[in-house]
């Protein structure tokens, strides 16, 4: 934590350009208190886990909303382990998956992945923030 901040880096992975979502995301978590290091859309794993180290963030909040996610997002733990950013806490959010597909399924999906919250494309941002900030307590 910086200045009592929880410091957050946050993206888009993959090929993934949606940035408006990614916009109303930096809003909300700046407005909610944290410092934010936004990487935009199209992040890599490496970019993700080089500006974490960067920034000595808490946490990396990914993104993905064109269904992507399940291929994008795994081994971003094993990265981040590699890197010495073994307590980190990840965060995955969006429309992860192609097609209709149970949240509670794609959920365990991405927690076997290693990470520590997953978020529908649906979630209540104010519960997602708060969510986060207690895992800081």
């Amino acid at each position: 934590m910086e200045d009592g901040k929880i410091v957050l880096v946050m993206g888009v992975i993959g090929a993934d350009v949606h940035a408006v979502g990614n916009k109303i995301l930096n809003y909300v978590f700046e407005q909610s208190g944290f410092k934010v290091v936004n990487l935009g859309v199209m992040v890599s794993q490496k970019e993700f886990v080089d500006a974490a180290i960067e920034a000595n963030a808490d946490c990396i909040v990914v993104s993905s909303l064109y269904g992507h996610g399940e291929i994008d997002c795994d081994g971003l733990r094993d990265k981040c382990n590699e890197a010495g950013l073994n307590k980190i806490k990840l965060y995955v959010g969006g429309n992860l998956v192609v097609g209709k597909q149970d949240l509670e399924a794609v959920k365990k999906k991405f927690l076997d992945m290693g990470y520590d919250r997953v978020f529908g494309s649906k979630e209540d941002l104010d519960l997602v923030v708060s969510q986060i900030k207690s895992d800081f307590q």
